[in-house]
């Protein structure tokens, strides 16, 4: 199976200067948990990737006002990503090395056009191949 036929294709994206608020505000009303961050509207190139984790243990609970912090400084940077033509199984793999839910998909430039969750591949794949993988995004990492 290949990536495209079970990603969620031409996801919201946030760009560097929006406010928590703003990327929360979004979160919510479009019931998901994380928004890449693209360089702009245009080209939507990736540069990031921002979850609600992020917002609340980053801003929220740092005390920052969400109406007037820009997420740049919050954001994951340089996210681990794959493109729509691959075999569903190496972002699988990806998500079970980098411990992540949630892969953009990006095109040949870079630009963001899907993004592939953890619950697509539950709702696609095999129970036992989804089991294992969020088994494997679930455990703690070991202390170093």
């Amino acid at each position: 199976m290949k990536v495209k036929e079970v990603m969620s294709s031409n996801p919201i994206c946030c760009m560097p200067g929006d406010t928590a608020e703003k990327v929360a505000k979004t979160l919510r009303e479009h019931d998901i948990g994380s928004i890449p961050m693209v360089v702009d509207q245009q080209t939507r190139k990736l540069i990031g990737i921002i979850t609600d984790r992020d917002l609340c243990c980053g801003i929220v609970a740092g005390g920052l006002d969400p109406k007037r912090t820009p997420i740049e400084k919050f954001v994951s940077t340089n996210p681990v990503s794959c493109r729509d033509g691959e075999n569903l199984d190496h972002c699988e793999r990806a998500m079970q090395e980098h411990k992540v839910r949630r892969i953009p998909v990006v095109d040949g430039e870079g630009a963001v056009i899907g993004i592939v969750a953890q619950a697509d591949l539950v709702l696609k794949e095999s129970p036992e191949k989804a089991s294992k993988t969020i088994a494997a995004i679930s455990r703690p990492s070991k202390a170093a």
